[in-house]
């Protein structure tokens, strides 16, 4: 039979007050759940870990902040919630974990104006920033993984995408 599934709308009360990006992240704040608990796998800790996540960034929201950002906030935060759970579990430095949480989070599908910007934003670079920054950043890559595909290796990795996010920034400043 398994385990019930909870109830996510029962997960957290925080009261949402006039704020639209408070209410927005309390919305975002069921698939936090969702994220949490299919990485630890019970209600209790599940439950536990989304309302920290909500304690720690709630109060940093800014505010009219976009939806996507609010939900790659609040998943940020989450993976270095989960970074601090299981650190404390297994007696680990937290930097081990941090790559391998990175690459859970669910990556949003873009769409709209958004979207159609970056991809304009993409299109300016040269190939190999754009190749590396695709890899990070659009697909979920660790370092480790683009330095393979690429053929480089991961500081040659970790100096490109600066290079890259410089060059998307002056793009996108241009654009």
């Amino acid at each position: 039979m398994g385990e019930e599934q909870p109830d996510p709308s029962r997960v957290l009360t925080f009261p949402a007050g006039d704020a639209p990006a408070v209410e927005i992240a309390l919305e975002e704040l069921e698939l936090v759940y969702a994220y949490i608990y299919a990485r630890v796998g019970n209600r209790a800790d599940a439950e536990d870990l989304t309302q920290q996540v909500a304690l720690k960034a709630i109060p940093r929201l800014r505010a009219g902040a976009a939806a996507a950002s609010i939900r790659a906030y609040l998943f940020a935060t989450a993976r270095s919630v989960l970074g601090g759970f299981w650190s404390a579990r297994f007696g680990l430095p937290e930097e081990e974990l941090r790559e391998d949480l990175w690459l859970d989070s669910p990556a949003p599908e873009p769409t709209g104006e958004p979207a159609e910007r970056v991809n304009r934003i993409l299109d300016q670079l040269p190939a190999n920033y754009r190749r590396v920054l695709e890899l990070r950043f659009l697909r979920g890559y660790s370092l480790k993984e683009v330095a393979a595909e690429v053929g480089s290796s991961v500081g040659g990795i970790k100096v490109m995408q600066l290079r890259a996010l410089r060059a998307a920034a002056k793009v996108g400043w241009d654009a």
